[in-house]
């Protein structure tokens, strides 16, 4: 075989080949697309099968949700139906409460009119019989005046006349009778009302108790400075005697020297002098006489100054400086032991307060009150007496009138000018006359509220007694075991009746009797 033939057959052989080949390559591509073919239906067919189930269930929840909402609409909407259906019944009840309320009301009009129309014709009936009755009054009364006329011998005018004269009388006696009645009503009224005022003004009052003394006492450092003192001779304390006006008692009273004196103001100059004396050391006659010297100067400015701050402490802001310069001299003045700036003080208080609730001019009142022992700051060095003194220095320091006649007044050496003056009168006596306030008022004071306790210690079971408030009131402390709580009514009655037969008191007197039990042991 020739080489064509060769290639020829070669080449069919391998043609045949690639058919085989490419045959079997078809049918494995023709099997496994039938596969995957397969595989996709079956894929499919589940995938339809689950989306159908899913699309069951979706259906199935939206129409059970459906019927849920469903049923919260037609129950909401019922609920709504119901509460309409509540209102409009209410509305209906209303409307029909209103509709008898507008009959009835109604109905009332309609008997008021009717009541009207009947009392219009009682009226009319009433003013025709009226008239009737009225013309044969005048009738009447021209008929009598005329016969009164003829039996009298008088005519119209002449028994008007007799007839208003008449009248006159009566109501002059009636109008005595009610001012007699309406005085006698102001003077009650008056009384409880002045008692309620100086109550008022007294409970609102807070000036001190204590009484002024006619001593002071020095304190030493050591009794080694009596004989420095006293001097070589007696020299310094004649010298101290002399320029201060005091006297000075020293005597065995252990670190201390007794200044004696009427006169605060002097002890006042003394006490200062010796005791600037003593912080010195030096102590010798013309050393004593320049530092009273400088010690009178400097009080001086101190009575200025306490002057002011009374003045100013009451509100008054344009009194004459002679005038607070006086004024503050009576801190170093007392009467009957009492200092007579805080009197002049507290009775300018008392007198404010009384005057501003009776609604008169307080300020008139304050003043006078505050300056109605001004006097008294000079009495001693003038001749006159303090009320003359006092007069003149404020009538030539530009006081005005009505203040110069209320002090005038304060001892009623004039009749009462204003009621402010009777004011500063009321308010010095309160002043003067309160528990405390003077030497022989406080003694007295004193023997009252002793007395008071020992009556009530003179009882069995009374263990303690104490008088409070300025003797209106003493309570009573009793023995629980000799005691009994029935029994303290008792006690408290008959100490109250003793008390009343054997003690003189303005007021009352409160009785109070306490009785405690007490039960104590002790933890151990």
């Amino acid at each position: 075989m020739g080489p064509g033939a060769a290639y020829l057959v070669t080449a069919g052989i391998a043609t045949g080949g690639g058919v085989t080949t490419l045959a079997w390559w078809l049918a494995t591509r023709r099997g496994a697309a039938r596969d995957i073919i397969a595989r996709a239906e079956e894929h499919a067919r589940i995938t339809r099968t689950q989306a159908e189930r899913d699309a069951e269930t979706v259906r199935k929840e939206a129409l059970l949700e459906g019927r849920e909402k469903a049923h919260e609409l037609m129950t909401r909407t019922e609920q709504q139906a119901r509460e309409r259906q509540q209102e409009i019944v209410a509305l209906e009840q209303a409307l029909a409460d209103k509709t008898r309320a507008l009959a009835d009301r109604i109905a009332v009009t309609d008997s008021l009119e009717r009541d009207l129309r009947a009392r219009d014709a009682a009226l009319a009936e009433a003013q025709k019989r009226a008239a009737a009755a009225a013309l044969r009054a005048e009738q009447l009364v021209v008929d009598r005046q005329r016969e009164l006329q003829r039996v009298a011998s008088l005519t119209a005018e002449e028994a008007r006349e007799l007839l208003l004269k008449q009248i006159e009388a009566d109501a002059r006696r009636d109008a005595a009778n009610l001012v007699k009645r309406l005085e006698a009503e102001a003077r009650e009224t008056a009384a409880i009302r002045a008692q309620q005022i100086i109550t008022d003004a007294i409970q609102r009052s807070a000036a001190e108790h204590a009484i002024e003394t006619t001593v002071s006492v020095v304190d030493l450092p050591s009794d080694d400075m009596k004989g420095r003192i006293i001097g070589r001779e007696g020299r310094n304390i004649r010298a101290l005697e002399t320029a201060t006006g005091v006297e000075l008692i020293v005597d065995d009273t252990p670190g201390a020297i007794i200044l004696s004196s009427f006169d605060p103001f002097r002890r006042e100059v003394a006490r200062q002098t010796i005791e600037r004396l003593i912080a010195d050391g030096r102590i010798h006659p013309a050393r004593i006489e320049e530092v009273v010297d400088k010690v009178k100067g400097e009080m001086e400015d101190t009575v200025r100054r306490e002057g002011e701050a009374a003045a100013f402490e009451l509100g008054l802001y344009d009194l004459h400086p002679e005038i607070l310069k006086l004024m503050g001299r009576l801190k170093f003045r007392t009467s009957y032991g009492q200092n007579v700036l805080n009197h002049s003080r507290e009775v300018a208080f008392l007198a404010g307060i009384m005057a501003k609730e009776m609604g008169l001019n307080t300020h008139v009142a304050t003043r006078a009150a505050f300056l109605h022992d001004i006097g008294k700051a000079i009495d001693r060095d003038l001749q006159g007496t303090h009320l003359e003194l006092g007069l003149d220095f404020l009538r030539k320091h530009g006081e005005t009138e009505p203040v110069l006649q209320a002090v005038a007044a304060h001892h009623m050496d004039i009749d009462w000018p204003s009621l402010e003056a009777m004011i500063v009168q009321a308010a010095d006596a309160i002043s003067a006359a309160r528990p405390g306030a003077r030497r022989e008022i406080l003694e007295s004071y004193v023997k009252r509220l002793e007395k008071l306790e020992n009556i009530a210690d003179s009882f069995q079971g009374v263990s303690k007694a104490f008088a409070l408030q300025a003797g209106r009131e003493i309570r009573i402390v009793v023995e629980s075991d000799r005691v009994s709580d029935e029994e303290t009514v008792w006690l408290s009655k008959d100490i109250a009746r003793r008390i009343e037969n054997e003690l003189e008191y303005p007021g009352q007197i409160k009785v109070t009797v306490i009785r405690e039990t007490r039960a104590v042991e002790f933890a151990r």
